[in-house]
């Protein structure tokens, strides 16, 4: 994830004597963190032999982030220790021991880092008091490209990263052993803002880049991990800052998950993790509550913002290069709600990008905005912005060996694979179900309950929706229990609930079951006879698409309260599910049906 770090007060060291080198004395620090900062009590193993000490030097989430995709270029060998340590003096820093101790890391206090020396420091960003911190030091990027220039800090429209003011930070005031970069480019500017440093710089590619490209393979596992189906992934992306999506359009996800079909569209959004240590998640997700009840996805900061890239049919993004590895990934549509402002760089790859894609407007034009997207601009930015991909493991590998005087492991490494996401998404279950009829069937468009304006009918799940929802609900409808393991068990059987359903809640048009068997049994008040409901699959170049037996419900539930006559014997109904038709098969119900348990 990119993205760039605040300018901050920088710090000292409370120890500044000089001690031997960290190699041959771990044990005396190297421990595990506790969570809240200080050193827990355990043994440190002394290094041993040839070993190295590899000190991993991050200021805010997104650089451990960053520094973790570089973790696998040590995979295995054992005669490298690493160490990670907070930076002091950024905003954003709170959440990183948190996040080392949560993978079992070992941490070292800034006070006793700065006083020893390492083997090799690695760092995500150029800021804090890096200077202070002994040993050779590579510097990798934070991001994807540089694009933005963060106002009140370093150097005038200096790119955050690249700024002269921040690159010869080493205790000697030479610049950092190796600039491990991802596009020649890069150099040139790296060049024109410290010739010195540049003559250490190399391009090495991009090690983010390489997990999410070995990872494609993997997108109808995240998409059936993310609960897609045959919809489209919509994600939203936000950098962080004044000029960031979910600061200048707050309101947008909400709006989003309004306007756009429940059963065409999944919404998922990308949040910079500067703005969550800013914010803090729940502070976050308060502010997001009502397109996150809708059910939009709220990515992860650490690896599955990437996954959600990768499961993504489009994107919709300000200056933030988050989306430069979507464009890497796949050329789908992917529009700009960039507002302007002076963060974003000119001729940068997110500024050649912005300038070539369409523009969000209006929330209500985004269907438009996605169609009018053509292939091309995408696939340029993430030229622009990373070398071409497939190496930079191994290019990363064998400088940061020789930096350490070893020999690399005899043994490759490859790009990890990214998790599946596990996203913690609130289902919806009641709808505003819009219907229309037509000559090809009855469309069904449905909207999460109270979010938009009210429809047809009221469509709510019974116990899983409020008290409120249910005794509101023209169709209510109930799904099969998971087995019980009572002693002494007690279930409803279809016909008994949507009895005791229309009983009890006299508002209520139409009761159904939803059976085990994949049919449905329904109860319309008024109507002597009970039906059974059947939708059928469709086949689509190989794959079968199916439907929520719900949204089925409603087609039938729609037919069956019309001032049409009820059908007395087997029919079949077409449901309109954006471009798709479904069949439905409507008949009366039979004694098994009606006697199946729920």
């Amino acid at each position: 994830m990119s993205p760039d770090d605040a300018n901050e007060p920088t710090s000292t060291c409370g120890n500044s004597g000089i001690r031997p080198p960290v190699s041959s004395t771990l044990d005396t620090y190297g421990r595990r963190a506790t969570g809240d900062g200080r050193r827990a009590t355990g043994d440190g193993r002394r290094a041993t032999g040839d070993g190295r000490a590899v000190l991993f030097a991050a200021r805010s989430a997104v650089a451990l982030y960053r520094l973790l995709d570089v973790l696998p270029v040590f995979s295995g060998d054992a005669r490298i220790t690493r160490l990670f340590t907070l930076v002091p003096g950024s905003d954003f820093g709170a959440d990183v021991f948190s996040a080392i101790d949560a993978r079992g890391g070992r941490t070292v206090p800034w006070s006793e880092a700065c006083g020893r020396s390492y083997d090799l420091i690695v760092a995500a960003s150029p800021k804090g008091d890096l200077r202070l911190l002994r040993g050779p030091h590579v510097l990798i990027p934070h991001g994807a490209g540089f694009n933005k220039s963060i106002r009140g800090e370093g150097s005038a429209d200096s790119a955050s990263g690249l700024d002269p003011a921040y690159l010869r930070r080493t205790h000697d005031h030479a610049p950092a052993a190796l600039h491990a970069l991802a596009h020649p480019d890069q150099v040139a500017r790296l060049a024109a803002a410290d010739p010195r440093a540049a003559r250490r710089a190399k391009v090495i590619g991009d090690l983010t880049l390489e997990r999410v490209l070995a990872s494609m393979p993997l997108r109808d596992r995240y998409r059936a991990a993310l609960g897609t189906g045959a919809r489209e992934l919509l994600v939203l992306v936000s950098t962080w800052g004044p000029e960031s999506l979910v600061r200048q359009r707050p309101g947008l996800p909400a709006r989003l998950a309004a306007q756009l079909p429940h059963d065409e569209y999944q919404l998922a959004l990308v949040v910079h993790p500067n703005e969550r240590s800013l914010l803090g998640t729940y502070e976050l997700t308060e502010r997001l509550a009502p397109a996150l009840d809708a059910g939009m996805i709220l990515a992860d900061s650490h690896e599955e913002w990437a996954s959600v890239l990768i499961a993504a049919d489009a994107l919709v993004t300000d200056h933030g290069s988050a989306a430069l590895y979507y464009c890497a990934a796949q050329d789908r549509p992917v529009v700009s709600v960039h507002q302007g402002g002076g963060e974003l760089i000119p001729g940068s790859p997110m500024g050649v990008l912005l300038d070539r894609i369409p523009r969000l407007e209006r929330d209500e034009d985004i269907a438009d905005a996605l169609r009018a997207y053509r292939q091309g601009p995408g696939h340029a930015a993430a030229q622009a912005a990373f070398a071409p991909a497939g190496d930079a493991v191994d290019r990363l590998r064998t400088e940061v060996y020789a930096l350490l005087g070893l020999a690399p492991p005899a043994y490759g490494v490859t790009p990890r694979l990214l998790p599946a996401p596990v996203p913690a998404a609130r289902v919806p279950a009641a709808f505003d179900v819009h219907v229309a009829t037509t000559t090809a069937g009855v469309r069904i468009t449905r909207h999460p309950a109270g979010i938009g304006p009210p429809g047809h009918h009221l469509a709510v799940e019974h116990g899983a929706a409020s008290e409120q929802l249910v005794r509101s609900a023209g169709l209510l409808y109930r799904r099969p229990l998971p087995a019980s393991t009572a002693p002494v068990d007690l279930a409803w059987t279809a016909d008994g609930w949507t009895r005791h359903a229309l009983s009890a809640h006299p508002g209520c048009r139409s009761a159904a079951a939803l059976l085990p068997s994949g049919g449905c049994l329904l109860r319309v008040r008024g109507h002597e006879r009970t039906y059974a409901a059947q939708v059928e699959p469709r086949s689509e170049a190989g794959r079968i698409v199916q439907i929520d037996p719900a949204i089925a419900l409603s087609a039938v539930h729609a037919r069956l309260v019309s001032p049409q006559p009820a059908p007395d014997s087997h029919t079949a109904l077409n449901c309109l599910v954006g471009e798709r038709t479904f069949r439905i098969t409507l008949r009366p119900a039979t004694n098994t049906e009606a006697a199946q348990v729920i």
